[in-house]
Formats: C-alpha cells, structure tokens, sequence
C-alpha cells in the first residue's frame, strides 16, 4: 500500500511582502468569508529548492529548469574550437529533445520555447552526444536516446515535469505542496515611505520636499501550508534509491522550516522559522487540515489559538472517519522536547 507523509505547518511572519501579485501587492485568498494574505506553492516550491538547504543536503542530485541547455552546449563546443555556426547546429539538434527550439537568429537561436527540467545524468548524456556529434559528425538523437524515466534528480521526484511531445517521459509529482494561508482575517498595508537626499543642504529654498516618495505594500500573520509526500513514488522517480529519497525529505523538511522566501527582504527582513509542525505518516487517504480555519482564528495570541483549532479539527476528522493507521509527531516551539531533528527521523523512518 502507498504511505504517505503529510505534514502541517504554522509560521509567522511580521510585516512582510514575501510573494506579489501583478500589482505588486502581497498575494490574497477569501476563505471562510474573510480575505487572507497567501503565498503560492510555486513560490515555496522555488524558495525550497534552490536553498542552501537543498544544495548542501542534495548536492550532485539537483537538476535544471531552464531554456538555455543549447547555449551550455555551444559555449563547450566553442571552447573547443568549433565555429559558432557548426556548434549552434549541434546545439539545436540536441535542445530539440528538451521542447521545441526558437526560430530566431539571435544569440536565443538555441533556447527552448518552454523551462525544461534536465537531470544531471541527462546532462551528461546531452553534452556526451554533442561531443560525439564534434568528432564523428552530426547525428540527430532521439528521447530515447537522452531522456530518463527515472534517475537521481530529487527535485524532479518530487515536484515532477512535463513534456507535451515526449509524455512518456513526464514525471508525477511525488510531493504535492498546498498555497499558504494566514489563519486570520488579514489584508494587505500600504506603507507610505520617502528617500532623502544626503548632500542636499537644509539651506535649499527651492524643492525643499524629499527626493523620493512612494508606496509598498505589506501584510503579517500566522501561516498555515499543507503538503503531502507520497513516499513510495518518491522512490520510484529515484530508481528505488532509499537513501536519496531520504535524503530528499530531509532536505525539504528543513527547507520548509528554516528559508522564508525572498520576496522584499531588503525592505522587511521578513525571516521567519515554523514554529509548529504536525507530521502525520501512514496509509490513509490524505487531507488537508485547511478547514480548521474556515472560521478566522481571533485573540491576542493568535498561534496558540490556531495550533488549538488545527488539533482539535484533526481529532474530530479522526473520530469521524474512523483514521488508525496513522502515527504522528509533532513539532512545538512552546515545547522543550520537540526538535526539528527528531522531526526528520520521524519523517524518514
């Protein structure tokens, strides 16, 4: 049977602007009759997986997302002496694999329309046939040729890609990562600020305003995010590999509680850490925990009000549905004996 971590988490962020909408304003969401401030999965997703974090824990395990694989191989192929025009030739007959490659002249000649996300082994093999191409003349390759249904990427295992022409070779989402959400009624502040002009003298009569103004916007609260892991795709995607699939929890887990995303930290400083994480692990059928807030949590204190309503709406969903395969650990700031360490043992055991 499938196991599947789920893992529920509160952080709190003070006046912060971590993910805009096209306005420039912090992302929204009304639940429960009331506006709440959100940030989206794709910011986190991005945040968590270019950390150090995952650098350090997945290093040699983490793939591109990118349109510029042809220019990495053009660059190579230059260095080595090749014209730009026989290299650009190469360059596209290999990117072609990755999506369709742009028509234009220009120095994006070798860029695919779309991101792509490429493995380190088929990065090797896409460089290892355009070196063959170099010395033995140009062969068009083929998926097959290049492309992988499995191998060591812990990204791609667990956030998945798509190819529209080569499906075969598409990758489920082994993880499944919910938009966070403020617990509490929040809306979005304008904060009116002016910039000074340091060598204007006081003495000045004309323009005596400031030297700047403008507006930014920010919002604080208590944010819940749900994810859920299935454990057994995730080793799936990675040939079976127990340990990096570990290793990829691990990484993500300590992502997830430790690295705000970056959205006006020059402005804000907006760095913040979890301070409650419930980690469930089981075969039941999954679920979010989100409806805990469909009614805003009030009060001064309004995480250990929100962690009260988390536990108390998990209690009653296991009481109704009758739930018994699940363990749980749970991870509390206002608690002594819980870490982020044993955390992760739990998670990964």
């Amino acid at each position: 049977m499938t196991e599947f971590l789920q893992l529920h988490m509160l952080t709190a962020y003070g006046a912060s602007n971590l993910n805009r909408d096209d306005s420039g304003r912090p992302k929204s969401v009304s639940f429960g009759g009331t506006q709440r401030l959100r940030i989206s999965s794709q910011c986190l997703k991005r945040t968590w997986r270019t950390s150090d974090v995952f650098h350090a824990k997945l290093e040699g395990h983490l793939a591109w997302r990118t349109q510029r694989l042809g220019k990495e191989i053009v660059d190579k192929l230059t260095a080595r002496g090749l014209s730009d025009e026989d290299a650009t030739k190469i360059a596209q007959s290999v990117a072609q694999i990755f999506g369709k490659v742009k028509k234009s002249k220009d120095k994006t000649s070798t860029f695919t329309e779309q991101l792509a996300f490429i493995s380190p082994e088929e990065q090797e093999k896409a460089f290892r046939w355009a070196e063959d191409a170099l010395a033995e003349g140009l062969v068009e390759p083929k998926p097959d040729d290049i492309l992988l249904k499995a191998d060591s990427a812990a990204d791609i295992a667990m956030f998945g890609r798509m190819f529209a022409d080569t499906p075969k070779f598409n990758r489920e989402a082994a993880v499944q990562i919910a938009h966070a959400f403020t617990t509490h009624q929040a809306v979005a502040e304008d904060d009116y600020y002016t910039a000074l002009d340091d060598l204007k003298s006081q003495d000045e009569l004309e323009d005596a305003g400031a030297g700047f103004i403008g507006v930014q916007e920010f919002g604080a609260g208590v944010f819940y995010c749900y994810m859920c892991i299935d454990k057994n795709l995730l080793r799936q995607n990675l040939n079976d590999s127990a340990t990096i699939a570990n290793s990829s929890i691990s990484a993500l887990i300590e992502a997830a509680t430790t690295v705000a995303p970056q959205g006006k930290q020059s402005s804000f400083a907006s760095r913040a850490r979890s301070l409650y994480v419930l980690a469930e692990k089981g075969t039941e059928q999954p679920r979010s925990l989100a409806a805990a807030f469909l009614k805003p949590i009030r009060g001064q204190n309004q995480f250990v009000e929100s962690v009260r309503a988390l536990e108390s709406f998990r209690d009653q969903l296991s009481d109704t549905y009758g739930d018994s395969s699940t363990s749980s650990y749970t991870m509390n700031i206002e608690d002594k004996k819980s870490s982020l360490k044993d955390l992760i043992e739990f998670s990964v055991s």
